[in-house]
């Protein structure tokens, strides 16, 4: 990285209803630069980030903002809610009737609303991945005006009949470790098998540098319980579909036409639900990030930002 591109990474107080959430976060390049806030997905930290991205991205003339969310990497882990019974949670979402989440995915928008306050950022282009588009969504719809443009990648408007994860990806959520593994050997043994099942066909990268991924991610932060709190939110969050024709602000949507766990046929629904969306499949892409499409991510958001 270059040194001129400052970075700093420190821990952000956030009010979020009653609980205090503090959240890890790095910035990448001139405070002067364009503002861009990049939110992660499900159960990963904001390491996940390729820096053949961020890099390409400062130099663009774009301000990054990395964090990981709350409950997951070292921003606030809420152990103390207990793990959620998903579904009681899922039964609550059909008929009313169940256990609530612990939080919500409009709690989570706001720890990133608290996060550009702190910045003194009055707006920010928003890129989201996955779970991470959800909270854009949720962001944009809730502070339109603190919004400049939304990239919603490989993610959803929760309409209900959209169809599932493929079974492939549902069989080895519910499988179980191998007997005898640490919970760290498990850890990285689960990122190495969901790296392989939903990674990008058109994008593969080495074996041994999948494992280094797994083993930085691991030994940064375990995920523990919290991504299911998260899971539990996104689950949770109703009715966000009928909402998304009211954004008018830019929006730019990319999918893979490989994504396992987000079908395509989400990034569909999205465009026709949100007026002003431009829709893009990328040939090859699964559901990740891969460094190989830094040019291509770059190009977009410096287009969808007025830059060169």
């Amino acid at each position: 990285m270059n040194p001129k591109w400052r970075m700093r990474s420190v821990a952000a107080v956030c009010a979020s209803q009653t609980t205090e959430i503090k959240l890890d976060y790095a910035c990448f390049g001139a405070k002067t630069g364009v503002p861009l806030l990049l939110i992660m997905g499900l159960a990963t930290q904001r390491t996940a980030w390729p820096m053949a991205w961020i890099d390409a991205l400062v130099a663009r003339g774009f301000y990054v903002i990395t964090f990981d969310n709350r409950d997951i990497g070292l921003s606030t882990r809420l152990e103390h809610l207990g793990t959620p019974k998903l579904a009681r949670v899922m039964l609550r979402r059909l008929i009313g009737i169940g256990t609530p989440p612990p939080y919500t995915l409009s709690d989570m928008a706001g720890d990133t609303l608290a996060l550009l306050d702190l910045l003194n950022i009055k707006s920010a282009h928003v890129l989201g991945v996955s779970m991470g588009g959800m909270i854009a969504q949720r962001l944009a719809l809730a502070n339109p005006e603190r919004v400049l443009s939304l990239t919603l990648m490989m993610t959803s408007s929760g309409y209900p009949l959209l169809p599932p994860p493929d079974l492939s990806v549902l069989k080895m959520f519910a499988a179980k470790p191998p007997a005898g593994m640490s919970d760290r050997e498990a850890a990285v043994a689960y990122l190495l098998r969901l790296f392989e099942e939903i990674g990008s066909p058109a994008y593969r990268i080495a074996p041994e540098l999948r494992r280094a991924r797994a083993l930085e991610q691991v030994n940064r932060s375990m995920a523990g319980a919290g991504s299911v709190r998260q899971l539990a939110a996104i689950m949770a969050d109703g009715k966000r579909w009928r909402l998304l024709p009211k954004l008018k602000l830019p929006v730019q949507i990319l999918h893979g036409v490989a994504d396992k766990m987000v079908p395509i046929a989400h990034g569909k629904d999205l465009a026709r639900r949100i007026p002003s969306a431009k829709f893009e499949i990328i040939p090859g892409l699964g559901h990740d990030v891969p460094e190989a499409l830094a040019e291509l991510i770059t190009d977009r958001m410096a287009a969808l930002a007025g830059l060169k």
